[in-house]
């Protein structure tokens, strides 16, 4: 089939999430100026350089995360494994402006060192990060989208040492969860290795 999306799809269930997956979810923690506390998953979520270390994570909307971020340049994303995607789900509830989601899902909060909003305590890994720019995309006519895209320079990092394992990070163990489209999700459980080819060597 084909399909233009400005035209509709025709199908029962929008399939273009489904393509575009699995997508790693940033569970994203911020602090307004009067201390209110906010955590939500983003799966339109991924990292844009190492060099510096740049995160982003797109709201579909002025969502308490991209307005609490906006608000005092600051957030962190943290990593959802496996045991707590259950969890993550819980704080996608659509509770009232300045709710705690920590509270709602049972979670426990750890400090951050370098910026105000606090990290999940049991994420296998936390990326504390300052706000360097926030975009509003537009659509080919020039209108303005929904889209709220917030990106962070990451200024510190948390590894919790369980998932350390021979000076690697170990991706299986924490069963890193990805969006996949509709209600689905993924959880990293194998990899395998490809070097990348050097020209004139294969």
């Amino acid at each position: 089939m084909f399909y233009e999306p400005a035209k509709g799809h025709g199908l029962p269930h929008d399939p273009s999430k489904a393509i575009v997956a699995p997508r790693p979810i940033g569970w994203i923690s911020t602090l307004n100026r009067q201390g209110k506390i906010n955590l939500a998953p983003y799966s339109f979520f991924n990292a844009f350089s190492t060099r510096p270390f740049i995160v982003w994570f797109s709201s579909e909307g002025e969502k308490d995360s991209a307005s609490f971020a906006e608000e005092t340049g600051e957030f962190v994303a943290n990593l959802v494994s496996r045991e707590l995607a259950e969890k993550m789900n819980r704080t996608a509830v659509d509770a009232p402006r300045g709710v705690s989601e920590f509270d709602y899902a049972d979670l426990a909060m750890a400090p951050s060192r370098l910026v105000a909003p606090p990290r999940v305590a049991a994420a296998p890994a936390a990326l504390e990060c300052r706000v360097t720019e926030i975009l509003r995309p537009k659509a080919l006519d020039g209108t303005q989208t929904s889209a709220v895209v917030v990106a962070g320079e990451v200024v510190g990092v948390h590894i919790d040492d369980a998932y350390l394992k021979d000076g690697r990070f170990d991706i299986v163990r924490a069963g890193n969860v990805g969006r996949l489209g509709y209600m689905d999700y993924s959880s990293i459980s194998d990899i395998f290795s490809m070097r990348r080819p050097r020209w004139g060597k294969d």
